[in-house]
């Protein structure tokens, strides 16, 4: 299999690599990152949203995996070896780089006497796009890579339709979510490119 670069949080991997996270719910890592954002100021709503965002990239490369007792609160995850098909990009701030767009997403351009200002692009505006690009492709693949497995186990075993037809739907169609996300992006940089 092809290896495909996975650009993840440092601080949430140092955590990962602790002894007693190889079993882990999104509260417990939640506040364990959140201990290790000591001395920041921030909203635990916006930590726990980040973790959790982390989990699920973790779950759709197969680095993690749901304990088979699922909950509605609570979940349980088992972290594995990490994939061998995944190179590794560890970055540091992961949270306040998601903070930050997050914020600049929310700006509004200015009006001043009937003219719109637009707002001035931040520097690494290219760098953040590419590593995003980088980040929803693979999560495409991965996806796209779920909803065709599922679709085989399907048609080589259909006793298994009622199991495993609603996962394979959610595979698809964050697939077809993922796809309209990495079209956004490279339409994006492409006017960005044009712009220059």
């Amino acid at each position: 299999m092809k290896s495909a670069s996975f650009i993840f949080d440092r601080r949430l991997y140092e955590l990962l690599q602790e002894e007693g996270h190889t079993m882990f719910t999104t509260r417990e890592l939640r506040d364990a990152y959140a201990k290790s954002l000591d001395g920041m100021n921030f909203r635990i709503a916006d930590v726990r949203r980040y973790v959790y965002e982390q989990i699920r990239r973790l779950l759709r490369v197969g680095w993690v995996v749901l304990d088979k007792d699922r909950r509605v609160r609570g979940q349980v995850y088992h972290l594995l070896p990490i994939p061998a098909h995944l190179q590794l990009e560890l970055i540091n701030n992961g949270f306040e780089n998601s903070l930050k767009s997050a914020l600049e997403f929310e700006q509004e351009p200015v009006v001043l006497d009937n003219a719109v200002l637009p707002l001035k692009p931040s520097v690494d505006v290219d760098q953040r796009l590419e590593a995003l690009h980088k980040e929803i492709r693979l999560d495409f693949l991965s996806s796209m890579g779920e909803a065709e497995r599922f679709k085989l186990l399907l048609s080589d075993m259909p006793h298994l339709r009622d199991k495993v037809e609603g996962e394979y739907l959610e595979a698809r169609d964050r697939s077809s979510r993922l796809l309209g996300h990495l079209r956004a992006i490279e339409k994006t940089l492409k006017t960005l490119a044009a712009a220059r």
